[in-house]
């Protein structure tokens, strides 16, 4: 399979965070023996992305734009096991807005197909708030403490909530939120109704601030604020809080990967109507980042695809 050699420039898009991705070029860089170098497949614009193009998020470097990845392995580092040239694998390896990029070990897993499904990173960011906080999930669950509140609604509330079912756990929950409410039912809530054991803050708001806590309650923050919280944490010290904050950056993220795709191939996530917007590389990319922020009618998550 013809590739790049390192050294070579390819093409990424980018962003200056000034309103809008462009298009530039990325170097690829030697690869070290354990990593693979892929051709991308497709990639899922993410709201950090789109928050970074705005100025809302910390401005990357451009050799990190892009990391919902789903790529073709075009070349293997001289100590690579468990995948070969021609394989396709889901990655979190950036830039996944590359034409082709670099993986390191332990960013990517090998998956079946070329499908949407299998572009795992957000999947398994989902999976990964139940791997990193399991033994206190595990606590509250053999202790009757089930009473637990996931602020947010969308696409991670629902992945992780499919989750706890898998792993029966039969925790009660209120779900803060006003989106999916065909997928939640009488569980989602205009305001927080009782105190709870478990809060999972899915949201960049500060309405967790706003809910009252159980005695030992388990706090699970799981996303940047845009603005900072205003507290003495005096509420949650005298609670006896345990605070988590599960992230792709955390030792339990790969293992988290893994298993996004053999819940998915066993069907115990379903995600197939997740990714509703296709984008063109060639031809309407531009639509992939524009269509994120103003997230028309029935759109739920986008990626990019390549021919």
């Amino acid at each position: 399979m013809d590739a790049p050699n390192t050294g070579q420039s390819v093409r990424l898009l980018s962003t200056q965070g000034k309103g809008a991705f462009y298009e530039t070029t990325h170097i690829l860089e030697p690869l070290g023996e354990h990593d693979i170098r892929v051709r991308a497949v497709m990639t899922g614009v993410c709201r950090s992305d789109v928050d970074m193009m705005q100025g809302l998020f910390p401005l990357l470097p451009s050799s990190m734009h892009g990391h919902e990845g789903l790529g073709q392995v075009v070349e293997l580092g001289a100590r690579v096991k468990h995948c070969k040239v021609g394989d396709y694998v889901a990655t979190r390896g950036e830039p996944a807005y590359a034409d082709y990029y670099n993986c390191k070990s332990n960013t990517w897993v090998v998956v079946p197909e070329a499908d949407p499904k299998y572009i795992l990173e957000p999947v398994a960011c989902a999976v990964n708030i139940w791997l990193f906080c399991k033994p206190e999930l595990d606590a509250a669950h053999v202790a009757g403490r089930k009473d637990m509140l996931i602020i947010g609604s969308g696409f991670l509330a629902k992945v992780f909530h499919q989750v706890l079912e898998e792993e029966f756990y039969d925790f009660n929950i209120d779900v803060w939120g006003s989106s999916s409410r065909e997928f939640w039912g009488e569980a989602l809530v205009d305001k927080p109704r009782e105190a709870y054991d478990i809060v999972v803050d899915l949201k960049d708001t500060n309405q967790i601030m706003d809910v009252e806590l159980a005695t030992e309650p388990l706090i699970i923050l799981c996303s940047q604020k845009e603005t900072a919280l205003n507290t003495d944490l005096s509420n949650w010290l005298w609670k006896s809080a345990t605070i988590k904050m599960p992230s792709p950056r955390a030792g339990t993220f790969y293992q988290s990967m893994m298993h996004s795709v053999s819940m998915i191939e066993e069907g115990q996530i379903h995600v197939d109507n997740v990714w509703t917007n296709c984008y063109n590389r060639e031809t309407n990319w531009n639509d992939a980042f524009t269509d994120a922020l103003n997230r028309p009618n029935n759109y739920g998550r986008g990626y990019i695809k390549w021919d």
